[in-house]
């Protein structure tokens, strides 16, 4: 099987979590591991957050 990478980036972390959420719901997909990440930084004296998330999966094979 080939593996593959789906990289989720939201500023709030509820439109991450329904984004993932929408992604596992794939039942032709088999999850390897999820990696979560959070940043912020300040941009126009403003502080922006990042929640972040990467996914690695194998596509499940057809059955015939």
């Amino acid at each position: 099987m080939n593996m593959y990478v789906k990289v989720f980036d939201f500023e709030h972390e509820k439109d991450l979590e329904e984004s993932i959420n929408l992604f596992l719901g794939d039942e032709e997909i088999e999850i390897k591991d999820v990696l979560y990440q959070t940043s912020h930084f300040f941009a126009m004296n403003e502080q922006v957050f990042s929640f972040s998330a990467m996914i690695l999966y194998e596509k499940k094979p057809k059955n015939i």
